[in-house]
């Protein structure tokens, strides 16, 4: 069953999927008193249907579900349309955080949490949302990234290894972006949050080591180095040149 809360802003729409009433309610809530439009479901299945039928800006997404759960419910939501998903988890463990990134959820929450930190971490959401349009509309002139096995068009956000295609989330993209833009340059995990997650503090350095074990996963392990108690930096494949070949896109 498919519940609904408004406010009179409703330029944001946000589809909140809790199976939780008291949660959910609380959530929508707190969406509404931040001028956004709410719309809560209850399971995975109607959560699929819903986001067909709204098209949400936002989709906060708990893991635990009945009917279908959260992983299940976000890759066919994704499939569908993509959008910007915020994933809850009761459970700390890492490997369910990577298994809700590797969904394609853009950023994950553990309960219980603070309900101020969840409006932040939405607005930093559509913040990015918002940015990558722009990003999008300035890179004709951005050239590919080609590190011979891997190659990085940031124009078409396609990612290639050994000529074939690698599926990265949104978030996945602009991190590997980010720092293949710069090979070997350590980035404090802080850095990364701002550029990438577009967040002003350093309040989800987990998170950016979530995204980087998600990105391992799909492209190896060497490619990411950890700089211990710093950050990371981008090792090109060790079968190409040390240095990154920038070539036009044909």
């Amino acid at each position: 069953m498919l519940n609904t809360s408004s406010h009179q802003n409703t330029a944001r729409t946000i589809l909140v999927v809790e199976d939780e009433p008291d949660l959910a309610t609380a959530i929508a809530q707190r969406i509404t008193a931040n001028g956004w439009t709410a719309r809560v479901a209850s399971d995975g299945a109607s959560a699929v249907r819903a986001a067909k039928q709204l098209k949400p800006d936002l989709v906060i997404m708990d893991v635990m579900l009945p009917v279908m759960d959260g992983i299940e419910a976000t890759k066919r939501i994704i499939a569908e349309r993509p959008v910007p998903v915020l994933m809850l988890t009761a459970r700390d463990a890492e490997s369910d955080k990577v298994m809700g990134l590797g969904a394609g959820a853009d950023d994950y929450m553990t309960k219980p949490f603070s309900p101020r930190e969840l409006i932040a971490r939405c607005e930093a959401l559509l913040r990015r949302v918002e940015r990558a349009t722009i990003i999008a509309k300035n890179m004709e002139n951005e050239k590919v990234l080609d590190f011979g096995s891997l190659v990085i068009d940031p124009r078409q956000r396609i990612v290639t290894l050994n000529g074939e295609q690698v599926h990265l989330t949104p978030t996945e993209f602009d991190l590997l972006a980010t720092l293949a833009r710069k090979p070997k340059t350590v980035f404090k995990r802080e850095k990364l949050l701002e550029e990438v997650w577009d967040w002003p503090d350093a309040s989800g350095t987990r998170t950016v080591d979530s995204h980087v074990k998600a990105l391992r996963h799909k492209l190896g392990s060497q490619m990411i180095r950890t700089a211990h108690g710093v950050g990371y930096a981008f090792e090109p494949p060790e079968s190409d040149d040390d240095t990154a070949t920038e070539s036009e896109m044909r």
